[in-house]
C-alpha cells in the first residue's frame, strides 16, 4: 500500500542538515588521553622515577589535549547540526581540558620546587585520578546512546568525595610541624591542583548527566 505521509519541513532541514557524530569520537580521545596522563602521575610517584622524562611526557599530553579541544571547537564553529547541544558540547570540552591542564600543572610544579619528598597522602589523591581517568574513558563513547551512564557519574561523585577527604587530610599533615613554611606552601600547591583534577572530573559528570537529561 502506498504511503501517502507527507514530509515536514523539519524533516526535509534535518536530512539537509545531517548532524555531526565525530564529537564522540573526540570525547574519547581526550578522556583517553587523561588516562595516560594520570598514568604519568602514578609513574612519578614510583621508587627512581625520571622526573624530567615523565614531565616532558606529561606536558605532551597537555599539547595534545590542547589540540583534541581545539579541534572540538573548530568544529563546532563549522557545524550547522549537532547531535547534542552545542553549549553541553562546549562545556564538555572545557570541563576535559581543565582535569589536563591541572594534572600537567601539579607535575610541572613538583619539577620547577624541585621536591623531592612528597607527602604519602598524595599517592592516594593519584589513585583517585587514575579511576576517574578510567570511569571517564568508557563512559565517553556510551554517550553516542546515552546508555548505561547512571553508575558513572555516581561513582565520579563518590570518588570526588573521597578526593575532598584526602585533601583535608593532606592538608592537616602539612600544617603538622614536619615541614617547614616554604615546604607548606609548594606542596599545597601540589595537593590544591590534584584536588581541582578531581573536581574538575566530577564537573566532566555533571555535564554528562545534563546531556543525558536533556537528550535521553
Amino acid at each position: 500500500m502506498e504511503d501517502h505521509r507527507t514530509i515536514g519541513r523539519d524533516d526535509v532541514r534535518l536530512r539537509l542538515r545531517p548532524r555531526d557524530d565525530s564529537y564522540y569520537e573526540m570525547f574519547t580521545d581526550s578522556a583517553n588521553n587523561l588516562v595516560i596522563a594520570a598514568r604519568l602521575l602514578v609513574e612519578l610517584m614510583s621508587d627512581g622515577a625520571d622526573r624530567e622524562a615523565i614531565t616532558e611526557k606529561m606536558r605532551a599530553c597537555e599539547h595534545a589535549g590542547d589540540d583534541a579541544t581545539h579541534a572540538i571547537m573548530r568544529r563546532l564553529n563549522k557545524s550547522s547540526a549537532t547531535p547534542i547541544h552545542r553549549e553541553d558540547i562546549y562545556r564538555l570540552a572545557s570541563n576535559l581540558d581543565d582535569v589536563m591542564d591541572s594534572m600537567e600543572a601539579a607535575v610541572d610544579l613538583i619539577g620547577l620546587y624541585r621536591l623531592d619528598r612528597l607527602p604519602k597522602g598524595i599517592i592516594d589523591q593519584i589513585e583517585v585520578l587514575e579511576r576517574a581517568a578510567e570511569l571517564t574513558a568508557e563512559a565517553m563513547p556510551r554517550l553516542r546512546n546515552l546508555e548505561d551512564l547512571t553508575r558513572y557519574w555516581i561513582e565520579i561523585n563518590q570518588l570526588e568525595n573521597q578526593a575532598d577527604r584526602i585533601y583535608r587530610k593532606l592538608l592537616a599533615h602539612l600544617f603538622s610541624g614536619e615541614y617547614d613554611a616554604l615546604t607548606v606552601l609548594k606542596l599545597k600547591d601540589v595537593i590544591e591542583e590534584l584536588e581541582t583534577a578531581a573536581d574538575a572530573f566530577e564537573h566532566v559528570a555533571n555535564t554528562v548527566e545534563t546531556i543525558v537529561v536533556k537528550n535521553g
